[in-house]
């Protein structure tokens, strides 16, 4: 049987602002990456989708980002790896206070946006990023694009590393997902993301924008809190993926390896 884990990015609101649904979404997922105060969120709201995270027993992550509240962390900074390391740490940093004073495990870091993207596929940044969580926490677990730089490079130093898949992107036929600002990004049929998803899962492949089939990995499958179909997405991910015999898991239920 296959196992997978559902995660959704929360907690991106700010101050009087909130997007999205996120006690609707987080009912629906295994894992949420909280957003830690850079590209959105703030203290508390981070100290209310910690809480919730604990009572929904679900896997808690923090969701580091460029410092960019106004381009929601989704503008291109230069970084060196010197920066990327301590932008890392700073962040996940504040998320765990929260997590620690309310008892829940920091489980997993997922970086947002601009930020996930160029260090997924920077090798130079990947390394500052990685060594930087290891001495952290050698046991967190790293989610990367699947099959990026950055998730084998994870791998090679011992580090446990969730491969992520998109369940409303398309792909390019080297594995990156096509660029927001393309007119076919994202996958607006529902029944179409449905189909997507479990193949990708059960057979580990994906068709890209041109139409050329490609492997993928999916050891978790991202479910963006700011898609105006959020909750009505996750919730048929989550009825699909069981009605095809997947099992729905936090990732630290099954996600094996990591350094000793």
């Amino acid at each position: 049987m296959e196992i997978v884990d559902l995660n959704s990015d929360m907690g991106e609101g700010f101050g009087v602002y909130r997007l999205g649904d996120d006690v609707a979404i987080m009912e629906c997922v295994s894992s949420v990456n909280v957003a830690c105060g850079w590209h959105a969120g703030d203290p508390l709201i981070m100290q209310e989708r910690v809480a919730l995270a604990k009572d929904l027993a679900i896997g808690l992550g923090a969701h580091p980002g460029y410092p960019d509240l106004l381009g929601f962390g989704r503008r291109d900074l230069k970084l060196s790896p010197k920066e990327a390391r301590a932008y890392t740490l700073y962040q996940v940093g504040a998320l765990y206070g929260f997590a620690r004073a309310q008892q829940i495990p920091l489980e997993h870091v997922k970086l947002h946006g601009s930020f996930y993207n160029q260090v997924a596929y920077d090798l130079t940044l990947s390394q500052a990023v990685l060594e930087g969580l290891r001495d952290f926490d050698p046991h967190l677990i790293v989610l990367a694009p699947s099959l990026s730089p950055m998730a084998k490079l994870g791998q090679e130093m011992g580090l446990r590393v969730a491969q992520e898949v998109f369940a409303d992107r398309h792909y390019l036929d080297d594995g990156r997902l096509v660029p927001r600002s393309h007119p076919r990004a994202f996958v607006t049929d529902v029944q179409e993301a449905l189909a997507r998803v479990v193949r990708m899962v059960k057979d580990r492949r994906v068709q890209t924008i041109s139409g050329q089939e490609i492997e993928i990995c999916a050891d978790t499958i991202c479910v963006h809190g700011d898609n105006p179909k959020a909750v009505q997405l996750a919730m048929h991910i989550k009825e699909a993926l069981l009605k095809n015999g997947v099992k729905i898991q936090p990732l630290r239920a099954f996600l094996k390896g990591g350094v000793h």
